[in-house]
């Protein structure tokens, strides 16, 4: 995806932010740098010089869309972009995501033969500024320590991304190469992208924050363990320090989208013993 097109959707998305929004820009930053080959299919609405929506093709069955809703042209808008999608998507199943609460969306893809499916979906969970304010300390972790990121260190950490999320026999798209360009991507800082290393110097944990200045708003995207070293409680500890860092520099709340459904319980199990509340959910849908 080209520079100025994610700045356009960042800049969409920090600038309609809720608690009720789909979109955060550390989240399209990850979703649009995260492997080598993404989608660069973008287009954006234009309204006196401002962007009022943006539909991505992020893969050639999936769109993701984000309209100003306030805009007095919303409803047209959101029309043109799932039109522009459906026109250019490929034979078979096409689906998208969006908040349950965004009638206008639910309403612009049901009138394009959307409907919704029964998973996945994702609950947004929140940590509100009295409960950043008073995050619990870092816990030590026997055998472990735990650091931010330093510049250069791409390699290491991919690699840790890699171990904590390739499945059995499958492979990842988080590269060495993917991983240099993702921390050249704002509002990516190394400082609020941490690990936990353990005896042997390999990294075994990680947690990605991402904090949009505009609204104080610090997503937690992605956070991982290898295998061998989960149950002791090294998910949690990372996140926490990761979550200090971000409250150093400025956060005032925190977002992060684990799944609502019953197929991953245990990142959602993590958050809410974080101090995390459950708040709006997604839908998923598909235009067979």
């Amino acid at each position: 995806m080209r520079d100025d097109d994610l700045h356009a959707m960042q800049a969409l998305a920090s600038r309609t932010w809720s608690r009720t929004a789909r979109h955060h820009p550390g989240q399209l930053a990850w979703s649009s740098r995260y492997a080598e080959a993404t989608s660069d299919v973008v287009r954006t609405w234009v309204e006196g010089g401002e962007v009022v929506g943006w539909g991505w093709a992020e893969e050639p069955d999936w769109l993701e869309l984000c309209v100003d809703g306030a805009h007095v042209y919303a409803t047209d808008v959101a029309r043109e972009i799932v039109a522009w999608f459906v026109d250019r998507a490929p034979e078979g199943p096409t689906r998208t995501m969006v908040m349950a609460s965004d009638h206008l969306a639910l309403t612009v893809l049901g009138e394009a033969g959307f409907v919704p499916e029964k998973a996945p979906w994702f609950t947004h969970h929140h940590l509100g500024p009295a409960d950043l304010a008073r995050l619990r300390p870092v816990p030590d972790v026997p055998g472990y320590r735990l650091r931010a990121v330093r510049e250069g260190e791409a390699a290491p950490r991919s690699a840790c991304h890699r171990a904590a999320w390739t499945p059995p026999g499958g492979t990842s798209r988080v590269s060495t190469v993917a991983y240099d360009a993702l921390m050249g991507t704002e509002p990516y800082r190394a400082d609020l992208d941490w690990v936990a290393i353990g005896p042997d110097g390999a990294w075994v944990a990680s947690c990605l924050v991402w904090l949009d200045v505009a609204t104080g708003v610090a997503l937690i995207e992605p956070v991982g363990c290898a295998p061998g070293h989960r149950r002791r409680g090294l998910a949690a500890a990372v996140s926490l320090a990761a979550m200090h860092a971000a409250r150093a520099a400025g956060a005032t709340e925190a977002l992060v989208c684990p799944r609502g459904d019953q197929d991953y319980p245990v990142p959602r199990v993590l958050y809410r013993g974080l101090g995390f509340e459950p708040g709006e959910r997604t839908v998923t849908l598909v235009r067979e």
